[in-house]
């Protein structure tokens, strides 16, 4: 059998040389491009004395005193975690008992389970939030941002979730039910781990979502780390302080996304290598 391409011919010397000069062209379009904003930022005075201020502005913030801007930003950036590390376990939680109940054999809690996930899918994640924090009696803020990203992430959960039980064929599930497996067996043997094995990157891309979500907390007053950012820059009462700060901000999300994608990516080539990897039987001589 071949291992050759299958869908598309070998190309030839002349098409490799027109995709060389077109990757060229695009190359240098792209570094053109850069240079020319870059020159831009320099005009602009993007690049003068004002980031100085991330290393060397004397201040009293917030009740303490330092020569930088990092504190304020490490308590945000811990706040922001606390948030996060709070609302995404008991989104996946309530996110398998929705796609529980989904599935239920009783016609008016599937419906009514479904109006929920469309509901909660359909509001604005800062809405949630506003309605946590002027509805419920003594809510705090950050009880308000863990109620918005719960709710909603929970149904966009339920619902990838619900794509992946979907996706499996239906001979597994014959099969377990040939086997003397009820339905709650059988789903949840069978059909949730699959389908949560099957889903991993969309879960995983959502739990990046709910983290990059949890900014929205500003808006309700939680001092997460895009409000601890502005904070600063309010305290040094000048607004060129503002691009270096929100660029920390910046850089801090994105490193934060970036390892979260990292270490789930990790996670699923584990499982994925466990699945793959024979079963040993006891007392047998070790697999060369």
């Amino acid at each position: 059998m071949s291992s050759g391409p299958v869908l598309y011919d070998v190309a030839g010397p002349e098409e490799k040389r027109r995709e060389r000069l077109i990757s060229f062209v695009l190359g240098g379009v792209l570094l053109a491009a850069a240079a020319t904003v870059a020159v831009l930022l320099v005009r602009n005075g993007a690049f003068n004395d004002r980031w100085l201020v991330l290393v060397d502005v004397p201040m009293n913030f917030a009740g303490y005193e330092t020569r930088h801007v990092w504190l304020a930003v490490a308590r945000g950036l811990g706040n922001t975690l606390l948030a996060a590390v709070i609302a995404l376990p008991l989104a996946a939680l309530l996110a398998v008992l929705l796609v529980s109940l989904r599935s239920s054999p009783i016609a008016p809690v599937r419906w009514l389970v479904t109006g929920m996930i469309e509901v909660f899918r359909g509001l604005p994640v800062v809405l949630v939030m506003f309605f946590g924090i002027l509805v419920l009696p003594g809510a705090t803020q950050l009880f308000a941002v863990v109620f918005g990203l719960v709710l909603y992430n929970a149904a966009v959960f339920a619902e990838i979730l619900r794509a992946g039980i979907t996706a499996l064929p239906k001979g597994q599930t014959e099969a377990a039910e040939s086997l003397g497996m009820g339905p709650f067996l059988t789903y949840r043997d069978v059909q949730l781990p699959q389908a949560v094995r099957m889903m991993l990157p969309s879960l995983i891309a959502q739990g990046v979502v709910l983290v990059k979500d949890s900014s929205l907390g500003y808006i309700v007053g939680y001092a997460e780390l895009l409000r601890s950012v502005s904070r600063v820059a309010d305290a040094l009462t000048n607004a060129e302080y503002l691009l270096p700060l929100l660029t920390v901000g910046a850089a801090v999300y994105i490193t934060l996304n970036i390892s979260l994608s990292r270490v789930a990516v990790w996670v699923q080539r584990r499982s994925s290598f466990a699945r793959r990897a024979p079963a040993r039987v006891p007392g047998a001589p070790p697999l060369p």
